[in-house]
């Protein structure tokens, strides 16, 4: 039930990242409910957040559940937390402390169980300087802190991640597609992923759209992507790579199944969870939301070690 935040640039993964907490925890069979606290106006957000009943405001001709209603047992994912406005976190921070909320236009206070996980882009602590963000309310939803670096410092999952992604979309396409050619992989190699995970992942549906069959080639990349250089150490990191990712174009089609796919994203949730807790199992557990016995089974099972 420990709160969590979340760290890192825009398409880092952070919504996946949350999204596999939840599914690992003893809360995965309930609603993981999520909302982008940027993308509203502080009016709707509220609404959005904690619902309303019937005759709060003009057009409320009934009672509406908010997102933390629907989150009842299960997660709230509060994506860019650092855009709520002042008064607004100060009815986030009631929720954290007493575990209750008041919809709009009601009277009475509404008991609240759901796990709160927070994302954010921005700098926090510079906010908390600033007094733009409460303190308090840092400190609540700080319980449990994981950073998520740019794709570009973390090249040694780009293989794995590009599988996974391209595993998702030859399961929902049905095309026949083996892999990566070496020019199409040293391409993502020498790239320097402005828009991190989302764009990798954006960049291998569109190309499993364009390609019929066999591997995906450079042909089918954009254009940003078939004008990059390659240098020494990219060279280095493929070379790394080339024995263990498929990305030949001799490569046999890998039956790779959702739950296997499922997986490989719970092995990486994982481990990333060990690295931000030093390897910790007892601190590690509880961020994954799950007993130390469960976690030692799963490193077990996919063979983690320090």
């Amino acid at each position: 039930t420990a709160t969590v935040l979340l760290r890192g640039d825009t398409g880092t993964g952070k919504e996946v990242l949350a999204r596999t907490i939840h599914g690992l925890s003893p809360r995965a069979e309930k609603n993981f409910v999520a909302i982008n606290c940027g993308a509203l106006p502080e009016n709707l957000l509220e609404s959005e957040l904690f619902g309303y009943r019937k005759g709060a405001f003009t057009g409320a001709d009934r009672d509406k559940p908010g997102r933390f209603a629907l989150a009842e047992g299960g997660t709230l994912f509060l994506d860019e937390i650092g855009e709520v406005s002042p008064a607004l976190q100060v009815k986030l921070l009631r929720v954290l402390q007493e575990h209750e909320y008041e919809p709009l236009g009601g009277t009475k206070p509404v008991a609240s169980d759901a796990r709160i996980i927070c994302a954010t882009n921005r700098d926090l602590n510079e906010m908390l300087e600033l007094g733009t963000f409460r303190q308090d309310l840092y400190y609540r939803i700080n319980v449990i802190a994981l950073d998520l670096p740019p794709l570009r410092r973390r090249l040694e999952d780009l293989a794995d991640l590009a599988e996974i992604f391209l595993d998702t979309a030859v399961a929902r396409t049905g095309k026949k597609i083996t892999g990566f050619t070496p020019d199409a992989f040293r391409a993502f190699y020498t790239y320097d992923w402005p828009g991190n995970i989302r764009e990798l992942e954006n960049v291998i549906e569109r190309a499993t759209v364009l390609t019929t069959a066999g591997a995906i080639d450079l042909d089918v990349l954009p254009p940003e992507l078939q004008t990059e250089k390659i240098d020494s150490k990219s060279k280095s990191r493929i070379d790394t790579q080339s024995e263990t990712s498929r990305y030949s174009p001799s490569t046999q089609p890998a039956n790779v199944s959702l739950t296997e796919t499922r997986e490989r994203a719970e092995k990486a949730c994982i481990i990333t969870a060990l690295d931000a807790n030093d390897w910790h199992r007892g601190n590690t557990a509880q961020t994954l939301g799950m007993d130390k016995a469960t976690l030692w089974r799963k490193m077990k099972k996919y063979t983690i070690q320090e």
